[in-house]
């Protein structure tokens, strides 16, 4: 997580539309890790051999920066949900791609990026319904350093938390996609979820 002590992104956002270089290397520096997570969250483990997340995030950032010049507004919240929109457009299009090459048997990916009010919780049990995969990036009130605390984690404490949190997929299908047991993934679940939760009071 940032230090309290970093400009704030609004601030970045500012002078980077004002022509400071460094402060647009530095923006998008700050949401690089927030763009990753959305993205990771979007494609799922079916789609992982024919897309790689890190393909989508730099197309992403790259079509940003391209483009800063014709972003309209000014806030934080304003600025995440601009690059999750370009983001969205690059996930379609390579599922769209991969949907080509691959027919049948693919799971439908939710990519609805809706609006509900914040749960107040780092990263809530999901249930059966209510927010979509990635919505609890979107709802929560330290987007950046919640993606910041999934950064740092193990890379299984990151899968687990990925497969259930945001792409909500049962402890069943996760212990079958990670090769262990039911016990074991959720005994690793829970691990990861307290992790999560002292970087995140960190």
């Amino acid at each position: 997580m940032p230090p309290l002590t970093e400009p704030a992104v609004s601030e970045l956002l500012q002078r980077a539309r004002a022509g400071d270089a460094a402060a647009r290397d530095a923006l998008f520096v700050r949401c690089r890790n927030y763009v990753t997570v959305v993205a990771r969250s979007q494609v799922e483990s079916w789609m992982r051999p024919k897309i790689d997340a890190s393909d989508i995030v730099q197309q992403t950032l790259l079509e940003a920066h391209r483009g800063l010049s014709r972003f309209a507004g000014d806030s934080e919240g304003e600025w995440l949900a601009w690059l999750r929109q370009i983001l969205k457009h690059n996930t379609q299009d390579f599922i769209r791609r991969c949907r080509t090459e691959k027919r049948g048997g693919a799971r439908e990916v939710s990519l609805d990026a809706g609006n509900s009010a914040s749960n107040g919780h780092c990263v809530a049990e999901p249930s059966d319904g209510g927010a979509t995969a990635s919505q609890v990036l979107q709802e929560h009130e330290q987007e950046i350093a919640l993606a910041d605390a999934i950064a740092q984690l193990s890379a299984d404490h990151q899968e687990v938390i990925m497969l259930r949190n945001l792409q909500r997929l049962p402890f069943e299908e996760i212990a079958q996609l990670m090769g262990r047991t039911r016990p074991a993934v959720q005994m690793l679940w829970t691990r990861a979820i307290r992790q999560l939760e002292q970087r995140m009071r960190e």
